[in-house]
């Protein structure tokens, strides 16, 4: 079967390094304002567990969408504008949310990203010209709110393959427990696992983290799940029970006795396994696994 054009402009697209510059200037102004990691975490959606902005577009795009629709009935100007309305009101959380979402992402991400919000920010700028059209009864409010769908369309397309071919706000370790045998695993013996330190190991095809903590250990998954990132590469912060790594990619941070997420960018956690030292053998399967 042959790929699409509009797919392959889009894998072109990927390859554009002429945006990194674009990219760079924009994604250290919202690294800027996204200091603290409180307000951060909520754009992100850490507390929710799943990024916020995928939800948070459904009422502007669905409102724009509906005012388009409404201009076919007759006498339905006034829900129209309503609705136009409600769109641009509700655009800024959605902005907010899907700058910080991208602003965490690799390059390819960052390059069909840029062009994702620039066609929403046409889209917006044409919604808002139709509503102060039809404010100002020029007539030309419907011809703005149809080059708006346009650009919303098009925007939508490029939204949705940053979602489901690159991946961009998914969970990169979902397909852990269909790889990980049921029942318990030997890992190491437990006195090769130094203490006080990260250790990255392998479970069959599985990369996992050690934190070795006296004649117990805590493991978890050794991916990030924002990205993939190398979490054995990362850095350890707090002690004890607070203890938790820092992903060296984008600065996601996990507990290493339970993979909650500590911070984002990334919202879904890290695999915790039970552990167990049987023998001097560290052994470890993830819960209900058998």
């Amino acid at each position: 079967m042959k790929i699409l054009k509009p797919l392959k402009a889009v894998d072109r697209l990927e390859r554009l390094e002429s945006l990194d510059p674009a990219t760079g200037v924009l994604q250290r102004a919202v690294h800027r304002v996204l200091a603290a990691r409180g307000a951060a975490d909520v754009l992100h959606g850490v507390p929710l567990g799943h990024p916020a902005h995928p939800f948070l577009v459904q009422l502007p795009t669905g409102a724009f969408a509906a005012a388009v629709l409404l201009d076919a009935v007759p006498g339905a100007e006034r829900a129209a504008k309503t609705l136009l309305a409600a769109g641009l009101v509700a655009v800024p959380p959605a902005v907010a949310t899907g700058l910080a979402d991208w602003s965490a992402g690799h390059p390819q991400q960052l390059r069909v990203g840029l062009i994702h919000a620039g066609g929403n920010t046409l889209a917006t700028s044409c919604f808002a010209l139709s509503l102060a059209a039809r404010i100002r009864n020029t007539g030309t409010g419907r011809a703005w709110a149809l080059a708006g769908l346009a650009f919303m369309g098009a925007a939508g397309f490029l939204g949705g393959h940053l979602s489901f071919r690159l991946a961009s706000g998914a969970n990169h370790v979902e397909a852990l427990p269909h790889l990980v045998p049921a029942g318990w695993n030997h890992l190491a013996l437990l006195e090769q696992i130094p203490e006080g330190r990260l250790e990255g190991r392998m479970l069959g095809r599985v990369p996992l983290l050690v934190w070795r903590q006296g004649q117990g250990a805590s493991v978890i998954s050794g991916e990030c799940p924002h990205l993939s990132g190398p979490l054995q590469e990362g850095t350890v912060h707090g002690r004890g029970a607070e203890a938790c790594v820092r992903c060296p990619w984008h600065g996601s941070e996990f507990s290493l006795s339970t993979g909650a997420v500590v911070h984002g960018p990334a919202t879904a956690p890290a695999a915790a396994f039970e552990t167990r030292v049987a023998d001097g053998m560290l052994q470890v399967r993830l819960p209900g696994a058998g």
